[in-house]
């Protein structure tokens, strides 16, 4: 096998996550033998002829750094396809415009905040019709689904309650049906659960999170092994232009190489936490998807190769409570946000999701006591003792 051949194959399959983070997409650059991607920032490429290029005419509609990242992802994915946007909200916005004027699509009832938003208000207005469902209920989604239902929308985990469905369930009703299937798997990331591998048409990302890692780069991507919507996608891309920046791209595939060493450490560090928590006596529930006690615990052991860095927990009391909690902690940085490497803490109620109207927020259950950890690479021991410091302090503030 050539070098070449050697490095086609490093895209799609034969080789192990750790090498397809490191690998996928990225060749040498050919002129310098660099092993790095370049950061190719020109915006317009020279033609030998008329409509005669290299693969690049105009960097909107096409970026040797930003196709290195989505080849890439794609493979992470178990995907042939890839794409990457602005943000993971621009990579909703251009799925959203597959549908025209009268469709209707069922979205994940506990979803991100910005989802919400975008749904209800947003593609609302353009005559979308949009029915929020608990996909994690058996039959929740053969009774949203209408004639002209063209979308669902699923997270799971879903954000901020860690609810889990069953993704190959309901991809076998999506597909009956002629339905396209979208799973964010933001919170899981690539190296613990694949949808399309369990029959989702399309897998989406905030690249902001766990892929990149380091807080420091906003960015959305999706892939598919669908060739037709893949080339319809491909099209809003241009046509929209919701597209990242190289040098963003870049920062993305440097973060990528790390994704399966910085999970293991995640998911090691949240799993401390999450039983620790559930032995305290100012901690109501614990809800993590590793744990015995989470509803879905059987169905994330068998759907997902672990259980992620995300947890949230409900303190005992109320607002007061949950603000002197969260004004005391220190190591945790008190921030929207996640899947850094440094740990995050927030309360959804008022901050991520904020914009959910209040008695969506109250059905849900996402109250003024629950708060939501990303569980960075930090000892866990200091993110124990100063989870421990803050709830004693809680602990003594009237109800």
């Amino acid at each position: 096998m050539s070098h070449e051949e050697g490095k086609k194959d490093l895209l799609y399959q034969g080789y192990g996550f750790g090498t397809r983070a490191i690998h996928a997409g990225q060749k040498p650059d050919p002129t310098t033998g660099a092993v790095i991607i370049p950061i190719s920032l020109s915006t317009t490429f020279q033609q030998s002829s008329p409509g005669v290029h290299q693969g690049y005419d105009y960097s909107r509609s096409g970026n040797p750094t930003r196709n290195a990242l989505e080849e890439c992802v794609a493979s992470l994915e178990n995907g042939k396809y890839g794409l990457a946007f602005a943000s993971g909200l621009a990579a909703t916005t251009t799925i959203t415009h597959l549908l025209k004027a009268g469709d209707h699509a069922v979205i994940i009832d506990d979803c991100y905040g910005g989802t919400r938003r975008y749904f209800t208000r947003v593609a609302s207005n353009f005559a979308v019709n949009i029915t929020y469902a608990d996909l994690a209920k058996q039959g929740a989604l053969e009774e949203a689904i209408t004639p002209q239902t063209k979308l669902v929308w699923l997270e799971t985990p879903t954000n901020p309650l860690l609810k889990i469905s069953d993704i190959r369930a309901i991809s076998e009703i999506t597909k009956a049906k002629g339905i396209v299937f979208v799973v964010d798997n933001t919170f899981m990331s690539p190296y613990f659960q694949n949808p399309l591998d369990l029959g989702a048409s399309i897998v989406v990302h905030s690249i902001t999170k766990y892929i990149n890692g380091h807080s420091d780069v906003v960015m959305g991507v999706l892939a598919t092994n669908d060739q037709e919507l893949y080339t319809r996608l491909k099209f809003l891309q241009n046509a929209m232009g919701g597209i990242p920046s190289p040098f963003d791209c870049f920062l993305a595939l440097r973060g990528i190489k790390t994704l399966h060493v910085r999970m293991r450490e995640h998911e090691k560090s949240a799993l401390t936490i999450a039983k620790w928590l559930e032995s305290n006596s100012m901690v109501q529930k614990v809800i993590y998807p590793g744990l015995p006690s989470h509803p879905q615990h059987a169905l994330a052991t068998t759907q997902m190769k672990g259980y992620g860095g995300m947890l949230g927990f409900y303190i005992k009391g109320g607002i007061k409570q949950s603000r002197a909690f969260l004004e005391k902690i220190k190591l945790f940085a008190l921030a929207e946000s996640l899947g850094g490497v440094e740990s995050l803490i927030e309360l959804p109620s008022v901050m991520t999701h904020a914009s959910v109207p209040p008695e969506e927020r109250e059905k849900l259950g996402i109250s003024d006591s629950l708060i939501r950890l990303s569980v960075g690479i930090e000892d866990v021991n200091d993110l124990l003792a100063d989870i421990e410091r803050a709830l004693e302090y809680a602990s003594n503030i009237e109800k």
